[in-house]
């Protein structure tokens, strides 16, 4: 890039510096292990609603179109806003993420962290279909639009009775931190590896707090 003056240096250090504090998850597909630092501003367990923090890209802010995209993909919403506090281990500023994804072209975009090739298949036949990738940093509802038919997409694919001890959201946790392939494996009966589990253990640690978040 040109201009790489100090503003974007300055947002590239921040955002290197978050994915070193909370480690690379979903970049990838590789759902490394690493704990979800609580989000700035959360309401403690048992308020009846989580206040969003003074972050605009908290997932709080975003309750009523998670409800909206959730209710016409026809998933949990519930499970939706979980994903995004799992997501939200780096920061969504559209500058830090175009500054990352300059040094890094592989790394994924927008609140909900889509990869370009997730997007571009997901988008087929919908009424975004006309979007582009690119977008996502700067529309957050676009983001939440295309992770809850991605969602849908996935539990498409799930079999009717997996042979797996796991509940459906989780799997499809799974298959949207590493893709479905690896969704349908442990929907067969694979054991979850480490970074399954770790993903899973982030997801339940924010499930309470997605529900409050679309409370409020």
């Amino acid at each position: 890039m040109r201009r790489f003056g100090r503003v974007v240096v300055g947002t590239v250090a921040v955002l290197v510096l978050g994915l070193v504090v909370h480690g690379v998850k979903h970049d990838g597909g590789t759902g490394r292990p690493g704990a979800a630092a609580p989000t700035a501003g959360a309401a403690a367990p048992g308020s009846p609603s989580a206040s969003p923090s003074s972050d605009p890209y908290d997932p709080a802010h975003f309750a009523a179109p998670v409800k909206t995209r959730a209710g016409q993909a026809g998933i949990d919403p519930q499970l939706l806003m979980a994903i995004l506090y799992n997501e939200s281990y780096k920061p969504h500023d559209p500058a830090a993420e175009r500054a990352w994804q300059a040094l890094k072209p592989d790394a994924a975009f927008g609140i909900a962290n889509m990869h370009r090739a997730a997007f571009d298949d997901t988008k087929a036949g919908r009424d975004f279909a006309d979007r582009r990738w690119e977008e996502l940093p700067d529309d957050p509802d676009l983001a939440i639009e295309a992770a809850a038919w991605f969602l849908h997409d996935l539990a498409a694919q799930l079999p009717a009775h997996p042979a797996a001890g796991l509940p459906r959201n989780d799997l499809l946790a799974i298959g949207y931190n590493a893709g479905a392939g690896n969704m349908l494996a442990i929907a067969r009966g694979t054991a979850p590896g480490p970074a399954a589990r770790s993903y899973l253990d982030q997801l339940h640690g924010n499930w309470e707090k997605a529900a409050r978040a679309l409370a409020g």
